[in-house]
């Protein structure tokens, strides 16, 4: 696999194949499934037989690639670190709309 990601444009309301995250997070799809499995990635929808994931899911899946790769983090600490960057994100803006920061 590539290391560094693709390039990609995706909307709001679009839907990825966990093909299709993978190769956005230059990952085999092998890495989609296992994080799935073990509880770090979650599935937005299923279509027949097809995962679909947001979005939001592709921001999360490429902090946590991102957190594995450069400080070798395993999975479940980097889903930790990766809820608590988002958490941390979300308050600042709650504190930005509330005219505090």
């Amino acid at each position: 696999m590539r290391d560094e990601p693709l390039s990609v444009v995706v909307l709001d309301d679009a839907f990825l194949t966990a093909a299709q995250m993978a190769s956005a997070c230059a990952v085999h799809v092998d890495w989609v499934t296992g994080h799935v499995d073990d509880g770090v990635l979650t599935v937005t929808a299923v279509v027949g037989a097809e995962w679909l994931f947001s979005v939001r899911d592709l921001q999360r899946a490429r902090r946590i690639r991102q957190l594995e790769r450069d400080f070798d983090a395993g999975p479940e600490l980097a889903a930790l670190v990766a809820d608590l960057l988002e958490e941390i994100g979300t308050l600042r803006t709650r504190l930005r709309v509330a005219g505090l920061v």
